[in-house]
């Protein structure tokens, strides 16, 4: 069958769910801890350090499934591995407004990120399968603006909840999350579909009769040979940068604007909910940026970009240093992950790129595990969080320079 005209292929559909899953993933099932996490602070009692250890299990959670989520979504099918991911994610959310004390907060944040993984992955690798090399960037950039969404949604609705309830406002939100994301994960179960195949039709923007395969030297060698690949090795040193530095400075943005900033919980609401509205278009923008110039000058320049932000949030604090770091994350927040979806895709094919995808996010994810904790540590020691988001800054300036080296 030939593919039907672009705007009635079910592609779209796909990355219309795509984007609703990394909504509920990443958007509200991690972004979300940010705004809360004052709130929980007071309500639970604890510092910066065991804060940062709440983002850690819930980060180490998601590297568990990263490990293993693509592969799963390989052999099993995305669609279950995803819906299923999901609903786990949605549920962590709905316990951890339940939960009493530090321990059980943190076991549910560490189901949570499970969940997340075992949803986020596979669906930037399921994008690969659906759009040829020429639109992967661009499909995969507009997904990861579900992250985006989520900001605005938080920036807008979190400290009016707060507000509102009071004391019990941190678990409100978590409870309205949680109830998102099992929406979410009942959609994806219904509408998403494994591979093209499925509904008689190409990926989106290729030349492959339907049902075709890709014939890429590393696809034909099998999932096998993701793990073993020196590119896929190289790929991941460069995403353990960009979790490390970035989760630094998304964990602690709004505490930081708030204890040492001079802002109200409102005013620092509306400046995460500028990072979001700016960053909505970032991936889609930044992925067709690759998709004309290269991947390794696309990542580099965007490193180099979020390393000037975390540099200025340390150093500069006024307003104008506060907006300005803002605005260059939020014009480059999402890209990476989407870059690294396509370049996956380009280096072992549409069907491996799951697989791939969910190898170099195990580095990704030692990364984001690490962060936090460092930060939390070296906040409570200095009693600032300047060193921490200095640090977030050289660790993204290595990865402007290395990704330089990657293989194309």
């Amino acid at each position: 069958m030939n593919d039907r005209p672009a705007r009635f292929s079910y592609a779209w559909i796909v990355l219309a769910l795509g984007v609703a899953v990394v909504f509920g993933a990443l958007g509200l099932a991690r972004f979300g801890y940010t705004l809360v996490l004052p709130a929980m602070q007071n309500g639970l009692g604890i510092s910066n350090t065991e804060a940062g250890a709440l983002a850690t299990v819930n980060l180490a959670g998601y590297l568990v499934l990263a490990a293993v989520g693509g592969a799963l979504a390989t052999r099993f099918g995305p669609r279950g591995v995803i819906s299923a991911g999901l609903a786990l994610s949605g549920f962590g959310m709905l316990m951890t407004g339940f939960a009493q004390g530090f321990g059980m907060v943190a076991f549910w944040r560490g189901v949570t990120g499970v969940g997340s993984g075992a949803s986020n992955v596979p669906v930037m690798g399921l994008l690969s399968a659906w759009f040829g090399k020429r639109r992967r960037g661009f499909a995969t950039g507009l997904a990861a603006s579900g992250s985006s969404a989520g900001l605005i949604l938080l920036g807008l609705t979190v400290p009016r909840l707060l507000g509102h309830y009071g004391e019990t406002g941190w678990r409100v939100c978590w409870f309205l999350f949680g109830g998102i994301a099992l929406a979410i994960a009942v959609a994806a179960a219904i509408l998403l579909r494994n591979r093209p195949s499925e509904k008689g039709i190409s990926p989106f923007g290729d030349e492959t009769p339907a049902g075709g395969t890709d014939k890429s030297p590393e696809h034909r060698q099998g999932i096998g040979h993701v793990y073993t690949s020196p590119a896929a090795w190289y790929l991941g040193l460069i995403y353990t940068a960009f979790g490390f530095s970035y989760i630094i400075y998304i964990t602690f943005f709004f505490k930081h604007l708030i204890t040492e900033g001079g802002y109200t919980r409102e005013s620092a609401g509306v400046l995460f909910m500028l990072v979001g509205w700016l960053s909505l278009f970032c991936g889609v923008i930044w992925g067709a940026v690759s998709d004309r110039v290269g991947r390794r000058y696309a990542l580099s320049a965007v490193f180099l970009l979020q390393s000037v932000s975390f540099v200025l949030f340390a150093v500069w604090h006024e307003p104008a240093g506060f907006v300005l770091s803002s605005v260059i994350f939020g014009l480059t927040a999402w890209s990476i992950p989407a870059i690294m979806a396509a370049a996956c895709g380009d280096l072992f094919g549409g069907g491996t790129a799951p697989a791939a995808l969910g190898f170099v996010t195990i580095f990704f994810g030692v990364g984001q595990a690490l962060g936090p904790s460092v930060a939390g540590a070296i906040a409570d020691a200095t009693g600032t969080f300047n060193p921490a988001f200095l640090l977030a800054g050289a660790v993204a300036l290595f990865g402007a320079v290395g990704s330089l080296f990657i293989r194309t």
